[in-house]
């Protein structure tokens, strides 16, 4: 969940709110790439998720990287919520789960090397409090009652929302975990191009990173429960977004759509203000009944695109969001997919080239598919293991064109990355696939185990 923005004076007029995406647009040179994960913790000896407070807790957690590991404490209402560190922002989901916010950097061998230390720091903590943490798309076991809602005022607002608008805005909320990358755009025409590839393919993320079979103790009949969640919590700011699609997309269409999403909040003075279900549109008016006669500033503005959560979205740059949480090496793979798409052209243009031809009643069946078979999904005549392959190779191909060295040029590119998808095609199994033969198999169905074999 993203942090309150700041900066920006009044919108006195409406092409302001556009002005705004579009200021995002960077020359090539200076596209960055900025990998975001979250994950479980829990205390070793009882198997329970971490409290907030006490000797074992997040708190403990957070307090153990701002004492020994230099982070700077961000707080609200007077409690630690957060750190932040060279760029890099560390930060609490709505149920304790642990998320690094990485640094904007230059290539994938420098944000797989922030995640290496993170997830060092963290176990270094972790060990010396008896805590563990674990890399999976959806609590495996913790009941809804078990997470503890963190202090923070936005979750407290968004928690007393959810049940009205779906049936899963909780569940998403406290019990699942994801790994997404940011990426830069040049301008209006490469933004729309790589919005189209990565609401397409996002699909292809979801089943190659689906890592999420259990929900309550037990098999839940999908490979990403995770994606599954999503498909239930919000319809108004969710999904696969299919104007992006229609002729004439641009940034003011996606303003138009953002005008649509229900607000949550508007923060003033360190604290949130209910404005739950209100509209963005009223607001611009000077009629936003939590505010009468205010209108919003630009800060306003960028807090409410962050409480639409589609497939992908824009803000000053492009967040892919299909992805489980999950194991170590595919941290580090997932911003390689995507920067093998989107950062070379002749691999995003062949990425499109596989999906230019979809309706939008294909993309949402990928969609279904992917998180209930994964790779063995199949939709008409497109069958996600093949189409996982293709999108792989156009990928494997754009690392090679980006030549980024590594290693002080030991490393001629980032393409070993890619190994642990590479593994998936091979075998035609994902991480779901290997939790639940572990459940059939060596654990005899004791989910218990999966905190032993699969944490950090």
């Amino acid at each position: 969940m993203s942090i309150p923005q700041s900066g920006g004076g009044p919108i006195e007029h409406h092409d302001q709110l556009a002005e705004y995406l579009e200021s995002g647009c960077k020359p090539r040179e200076d596209w960055r790439i900025g990998t975001e994960h979250e994950k479980f913790g829990y205390c070793k000896d009882t198997l329970k998720p971490l409290p907030f407070e006490g000797k074992r807790s997040i708190l403990a957690v957070l307090q153990g990287l701002r004492d020994g590991h230099g982070w700077s404490p961000v707080e609200e209402g007077g409690k630690l919520i957060g750190l932040e560190k060279d760029g890099a922002n560390v930060s609490l989901e709505p149920g304790g789960q642990l998320e690094l916010s990485g640094a904007p950097l230059e290539s994938i061998h420098q944000t797989c090397d922030e995640v290496n230390q993170h997830l060092s720091d963290v176990k270094d903590i972790a060990d010396k409090i008896g805590v563990g943490f674990i890399g999976l798309g959806a609590a495996p076991i913790w009941k809804h009652e078990d997470m503890p809602l963190m202090p923070k005022g936005r979750y407290k607002l968004m928690d007393s929302y959810m049940g009205k608008v779906g049936t899963m805005g909780t569940t998403m909320m406290r019990r699942t975990c994801t790994v997404q990358v940011n990426l830069d755009f040049a301008s209006e025409a490469d933004m729309v191009q790589k919005l189209r590839v990565a609401l397409a393919l996002q699909p292809v993320a979801t089943a190659l990173f689906a890592n999420s079979p259990f929900l309550d103790g037990k098999p839940n009949g999908h490979k990403s429960w995770r994606s599954r969640v999503w498909r239930d919590l919000d319809a108004s700011r969710t999904g696969m977004l299919p104007f992006v699609f229609e002729d004439g997309f641009g940034f003011e269409a996606y303003v138009q759509y953002a005008l649509d999403v229900p607000m949550y909040f508007v923060y003033r003075d360190g604290k949130y203000i209910n404005a739950l279900g209100m509209s963005f549109r009223d607001f611009l008016k000077g009629e936003l009944p939590a505010l009468p006669g205010e209108v919003p500033t630009l800060s306003d503005w960028a807090d409410h695109l962050t409480t639409a959560f589609p497939e992908a979205r824009i803000k000053k740059y492009m967040e892919m969001r299909g992805a489980d949480g999950g194991p170590w090496r595919r941290l580090c793979a997932l911003p390689a997919f995507w920067v093998g798409l989107m950062y070379d052209q002749a691999s995003l243009d062949a990425a499109w080239d596989l999906a230019k031809n979809w309706d939008a009643e294909t993309r949402e069946a990928l969609r279904v598919a992917a998180s209930e078979q994964g790779l063995q999904a199949q939709v008409g005549s497109v069958k996600m293991h093949d189409l996982a392959r293709q999108v792989l190779e156009i990928s494997e191909a754009g690392l090679i064109a980006r030549a980024k060295e590594g290693a002080g040029g030991l490393v001629p590119n980032e393409t070993h990355f890619l190994n642990a998808l590479k593994e998936s095609i091979e075998s035609g199994k994902v991480p779901a696939d290997e939790l639940l033969d572990c459940y059939h198999g060596e654990w005899n169905g004791d989910l218990t185990q999966i905190y032993s074999d699969f944490s950090y």
